[in-house]
């Protein structure tokens, strides 16, 4: 009988996510039935979209129940298996849960080359946030050779990713940013035309003389003030891919749109969610494509990996909301 350490929602987090708002303790786990396999986490992906999935309103996915184990993108090795299709010594990537081990039948999991990149990045950049970034900017955003595209939230997974895509595609990238080191990174690492540090104070100034012929693309993650900052220099059926409105994750209330939602219509603008899920026919292709531009050198991920384990999930947690990480958030189990 393995052991099996969990986290499970214990209550919905009212605001900033809280160390009670979960519970962890080490629970036993039968072995897998036939047509399953059992998955060892190495590496379980810290995202953004866990805030709405702890609370209990209508969205994409059902919310995570209370005292279910939270829901989570893992990658680690195969260390039992029933199923024809994977073997011990296997190395995966799937939607497994915060969990020390995991029985799965496999759907939703896919195999994680490490010959081609560490399990870490199967994650990150060839994982689920490189599929939104893949799939969001090509498939919303459809960008065209010589457009400028912006890119909030910029230094954070999906965001990178996105970047570096844009420039493959022959568009001028501007990224945005918390701080000097993150915008400097854009620019020196990750190959954006130019970056705006949303810090500074003069947001609205300094992304106008960043994008001077405009803005034909923008790739939102964070929403609020940001958004509106952007949406007056919308060129004319520009098109607006939102990924994510991090800035009103921890509301505890209503709040306002954009000021300046006008634009959408004097410009005749193409504003439209997307959900990685929404593209599952796609990943296949993605992940040919995330590959083949990682193996030639073209797409570069950072990644901020904390230790701790498990028991560090609520405190790492926190810092996707605060800008406290640097990168893809990732913690080692």
């Amino acid at each position: 009988m393995t052991m099996n350490k969990t986290v499970r929602l214990a209550r919905r987090p009212h605001g900033e996510v809280q160390r009670e708002d979960f519970a962890i303790a080490e629970e036993a786990l039968s072995d897998p039935a036939e047509g399953q396999f059992r998955v060892k986490s190495a590496y379980v992906s810290l995202d953004p979209a866990m805030r709405g999935w702890m609370n209990d309103s209508k969205s994409y996915v059902p919310p995570v129940g209370i005292g279910e184990v939270m829901r989570g993108f893992v990658s680690g090795t195969v260390d039992a298996s029933r199923h024809p299709k994977f073997k011990e010594g296997d190395t995966v990537s799937g939607l497994l849960g915060v969990q020390s081990h995991a029985i799965t039948d496999g759907q939703g999991v896919a195999k994680a080359d490490t010959s081609l990149a560490p399990l870490q990045t199967w994650v990150g950049g060839l994982g689920m946030p490189g599929l939104t970034a893949y799939c969001g900017l090509t498939y919303v955003g459809e960008p065209q050779k010589g457009e400028t595209v912006v890119v909030s939230a910029a230094s954070g997974a999906v965001g990178q990713v996105v970047g570096q895509i844009a420039n493959i595609y022959g568009c001028r990238t501007v990224g945005i940013a918390g701080g000097p080191d993150k915008c400097a990174a854009l620019k020196d690492e990750f190959g954006f035309d130019a970056a705006v540090d949303y810090k500074n104070g003069w947001l609205a100034d300094d992304l106008k003389a960043a994008c001077p012929d405009g803005i034909d693309v923008n790739f939102e993650n964070v929403g609020g003030d940001i958004l509106d900052a952007i949406l007056p220099l919308m060129n004319f059926k520009g098109r607006i891919a939102i990924c994510g409105l991090i800035s009103a994750y921890n509301a505890t209330a209503p709040v306002p749109g954009p000021y300046n939602f006008r634009s959408i219509l004097v410009n005749r603008l193409r504003v439209q969610g997307l959900i990685v899920f929404d593209f599952i026919d796609k990943y296949p292709e993605a992940y040919k494509q995330l590959g083949t531009w990682y193996k030639e050198g073209k797409l570069k991920f950072k990644e901020d990996v904390r230790d701790g384990g498990l028991d560090a999930f609520p405190d790492v947690l926190k810092l996707l909301y605060t800008g406290g990480n640097f990168g893809k958030l990732i913690l080692k189990v």
